[in-house]
């Protein structure tokens, strides 16, 4: 997610036949007609998206599910709401919560330099890491500039790996946009670091970390953090497309493989809609972090157009009143976004490609503004 309505991202034969499905968990199924704008919402936003693309919403008494397109070219086949996909920069929340509970057991402070903890890693090329804080890195306040991992690919382990050090070396070669705690620049940079002070405080790799302190305690059993190497999707997975649109027409090709540690702690999470749904409300109401860091999570700062920007969560105003916490994300295959209120309302959207040029952020924003607004009780 950008800073702006129209840019609220953080990283790409004839139109597919139109599928709609949904379920409910109410104890009565749910008709297609009590969704009408979310449907409509949906089908504009798959029309200039992937393949397939599909939403999960609703609020403290029910939920229900739509999907439009298919998950599978040259298939009918709808997306499920239970099937995995990679969330992208939707881990950054998680990575953020961890951080937030080592401050919770009085091992990392937010306000202090990240040199004290990471000595000489945050140096050179303009940089000063007595004067980068945690607050910083988290809030995307550090003046590092973003860059694409992807383009990191020459700096791989013989293995095909990638070490958070390396990485970060890659993202400190760009010169610093800004002085500390002066401007929003969003960047994976930042998110890289945190990874690397979660290894150095914990004494275990950042996705055994996120894993054991996030996934396991809130039972999110269809949410995975893969060691670096482990390239696979769960199943059932949702397959993730390359491809572009002109118009109605498109062309798809199966996503290149690629080792989800270029991402780590930026951006590696594969989940589902409904177990994305499951974490934010969880971390809102209190059960990964305290009260006092849930607060501190929520200093959001306006970064325009109603949205803000806060410890790895984006808050944005809804357009029929009250705001909505969440993050979204890019990577290839995948375009994804999860949202809730703090009244139970809750909306995760994903579309099975992600486009380096005229990505539907628009659309994506609006389907789920849409969504929220219409599960309110």
């Amino acid at each position: 997610m950008k800073h702006t309505r129209k840019r609220l991202s953080a990283l790409i034969g004839a139109a597919a036949a139109t599928v709609v499905m949904l379920t409910t968990t109410t104890a009565h199924a749910t008709p297609a007609a009590d969704h009408p704008a979310t449907l409509a919402a949906l089908k504009t936003f798959q029309a200039a998206a992937g393949p397939g693309a599909g939403v999960y919403a609703g609020n403290a008494t029910g939920s229900w599910s739509l999907s439009a397109g298919t998950g599978t070219i040259n298939t009918t086949k709808p997306i499920q709401s239970n099937e995995y996909f990679r969330a992208g920069s939707q881990t950054k929340t998680f990575t953020a919560a961890t951080v937030l509970q080592l401050v919770d057991e009085g091992k990392v402070s937010l306000d202090t330099g990240i040199e004290t903890y990471l000595p000489g890693v945050v140096t050179g090329n303009g940089y000063d890491g007595t004067r980068i804080t945690v607050r910083h890195l988290l809030r995307q306040t550090t003046g590092i500039p973003q860059y694409d991992p992807l383009g990191s690919l020459n700096v791989a382990e013989p293995d095909g790996t990638f070490k958070l050090a390396t990485l970060v070396r890659e993202g400190l070669k760009r010169a610093p946009g800004s002085a500390p705690g002066t401007a929003f620049a969003y960047s994976n940079t930042n998110y890289l670091i945190l990874g690397m002070l979660i290894e150095k405080v914990t004494g275990l790799p950042a996705h055994e970390a996120v894993t054991g302190r996030i996934l396991q305690p809130l039972g999110l059993t269809r949410t995975v953090f893969p060691a670096p190497g482990n390239r696979a999707l769960p199943t059932p997975a949702v397959p993730g497309y390359n491809g572009a649109r002109l118009g109605p027409f498109f062309f798809w090709t199966s996503v290149f493989t690629y080792d989800p540690s270029v991402f780590s702690t930026a951006g590696a999470i594969i989940s589902t809609e409904e177990d994305l749904s499951t974490f934010y409300q969880g971390l809102l109401a209190g059960r990964v972090v305290s009260p006092a860091m849930v607060a501190e999570l929520e200093q959001t700062g306006d970064i325009g157009a109603g949205i803000g920007y806060g410890f790895g969560i984006f808050r944005m105003n809804l357009s029929c009143g009250g705001e909505a916490w969440g993050h979204n994300g890019g990577v290839p295959g995948y375009y994804t976004q999860t949202m809730v209120t703090k009244d139970g309302r809750h909306a995760s959207a994903m579309t099975n490609a992600y486009f380096t040029n005229n990505t539907p952020q628009q659309q994506l924003f609006t389907l789920i503004d849409t969504a929220l607004c219409e599960s309110r009780s």
